[in-house]
């Protein structure tokens, strides 16, 4: 069946919910479900709206991005009672007990379901089937071939990509709004003139991966299809959104994809625990708004949205990812949320989810009140430098 175009397909988490290190890791599944409550409070997720991907795990696919002998490794750490050898042999493959991305029980079945996530996304728009898919346990794009980091063991981004470029030999963009640089996925592809990979990120002088420079553009044959853009701590909304909108505009122009992937991390907010830039909801309402309307405008609507980073679980995250997902299905809420500064009120029955962990206080309207937040010290010049940084970074576009 081919849904309208004012549908989308929700890739079903269930699986992706193993994808668990422990209680107190930031990287953790509460946030699916507190964004599941939060759409189904709204009445925006139904099983209209559902896929669940295959259960098998694909091999072949993993293959493809990874080496043979990570994958092996990360199959016997996630024995209950891995060998020696491999609990020795961990830190090299980064893995080991005490780091960012540290092994379980089970990890392996839980990252490849990830990966099974996001390519039941990619075959589900590429076939036809729906021209947007949502897959929020995905954007592992951290994980490299030879080794897991910053909590992703698997890359599920770069292995949707592969597929695609194999199976359809399609032009693939890669959009990654995470705070962090998008490193594993630019790797991958850093020599393939098939697929651009542009991130925006807090500057890797002073976050990690410390990667992301403006002159990182690709290499050999892929010299061209990538594009960063690091921004200064601390910068806010406006130079953020015309840092994104500025860049977008002119790869789509540029390159002239045939679908975009863009992964949602959303820890550029300044609630985020992890990072310094100090963003609102606003990015997170317009930069689905903006992919959207390039992607009608230039993949004839094809395109594929992952989760990503986002370590404020109840305040930020649901609210970002559940705006993500109005925009992909044309929800008339957001016609309510666009009329006002708030964003109009949240439904009062949400969250439900009962835990020692949810804060005293949540947020009440779908925006933030940024009005309200004092103005950072040296706007002017984080603005200034934002942009010296972007106009060095687009000299390679045409």
């Amino acid at each position: 069946m081919t849904l309208p175009a004012s549908e989308a397909l929700w890739i079903d988490c269930s699986n992706s919910k193993r994808y668990r290190f422990d209680e107190d890791h930031p990287f953790h599944p509460i946030r699916l479900r507190l964004t599941e409550e939060l759409l189904e409070a709204i009445g925006a997720l139904s099983e209209r709206h559902l896929l669940k991907p295959s259960d098998a795990i694909p091999m072949e696919e993993l293959e493809a991005v990874h080496r043979s002998d990570y994958l092996q490794i990360v199959q016997e750490l996630s024995k209950e009672a891995p060998s020696r050898e491999a609990v020795d042999q961990a830190a090299r493959y980064g893995l080991e007990a005490d780091g960012d991305t540290p092994c379980f029980p089970g990890m392996h079945e839980a990252s490849a379901a990830v990966v099974q996530g996001s390519l039941a996304a990619a075959e589900a728009v590429m076939s036809g089937r729906s021209l947007h898919a949502l897959h929020l346990g995905g954007g592992l794009h951290h994980a490299f071939p030879d080794r897991a980091s910053g909590f992703c063991v698997y890359n599920d981004a770069a292995a949707a990509i592969r597929w695609m470029n194999r199976r359809y030999g399609a032009k693939v963009l890669y959009i990654d709004t995470d705070v962090h640089h998008g490193d594993g996925v630019q790797w991958c592809f850093y020599t393939d003139l098939d697929v651009f990979t542009f991130s925006i990120h807090e500057t890797g002088k002073y976050l990690f991966p410390g990667t992301g420079f403006a002159n990182e553009r690709g290499a050999n044959s892929g010299y061209g299809a990538c594009l960063n853009v690091p921004l200064e701590p601390y910068t806010e909304d406006e130079s953020w959104l015309a840092c994104f909108s500025e860049s977008l505009e002119r790869i789509m122009r540029s390159f002239k994809p045939d679908v975009i992937v863009s992964q949602h991390g959303c820890d550029a907010h300044a609630l985020d625990p992890l990072s310094h830039i100090h963003c609102s909801m606003n990015i997170y309402r317009e930069i689905p708004k903006r992919i959207h309307r390039l992607a009608h405008e230039y993949t004839e609507g094809r395109w594929i949205a992952l989760g990503g980073g986002g370590y404020e679980h109840w305040q930020v995250v649901p609210r970002a990812w559940a705006l993500l997902w109005l925009e992909m299905t044309d929800h008339p809420l957001l016609r309510t949320i666009d009329a006002s500064a708030s964003g109009g009120p949240l439904p009062g029955d949400w969250p439900k989810l009962a835990s020692p962990r949810r804060p005293s206080e949540l947020p009440g309207n779908w925006l933030d009140d940024n009005a309200s937040w004092a103005p950072m010290p040296r706007r002017s010049e984080i603005t200034a430098k934002n942009k010296e940084v972007l106009e060095i970074a687009l000299q390679h576009l045409g």
